[in-house]
């Protein structure tokens, strides 16, 4: 799977939790994210230094920011419960996040491969 099929996966799988998520689906959606917040966030910075003394433009910038980041919220967790239904895991186990250290287990979960194999989380065809 490539880029551009990755990403438009994880678009039109947008708060679809069902299934499973190959590692190239997952970490091209990660860069996907990161390029795409990077490049927002740099628009802002930019956007807000020209504006200064604008305030209904820098508030305008900031909308447009928020809205682009929340946009990937929730695919992104989508496709982080489909990835960890890959290696056989509940996507409960998403909630890890939020526990100290929890990220760098997720981390290596997400590195590990998935499971050969149908496992419980396959779609019935």
């Amino acid at each position: 799977m490539g880029f551009g099929e990755a990403v438009r996966t994880c678009w039109s799988k947008y708060g679809d939790f069902d299934g499973r998520a190959a590692r190239a689906e997952f970490w091209w959606w990660v860069l996907f994210v990161a390029l795409v917040q990077l490049l927002a966030s740099a628009l802002l910075g930019l956007g807000l230094a020209l504006f200064q003394n604008s305030g209904f433009l820098q508030w305008l910038l900031v909308l447009v920011f928020m809205v682009i980041a929340l946009a990937c919220i929730l695919p992104t967790i989508a496709v982080s419960v489909r990835r960890l239904h890959d290696r056989d895991l509940s996507g409960w186990w998403y909630l890890l996040a939020f526990v100290p250290f929890g990220n760098l287990v997720l981390l290596i979960w997400y590195v590990l491969p998935g499971t050969t194999g149908p496992n419980r989380f396959d779609l019935a065809a």
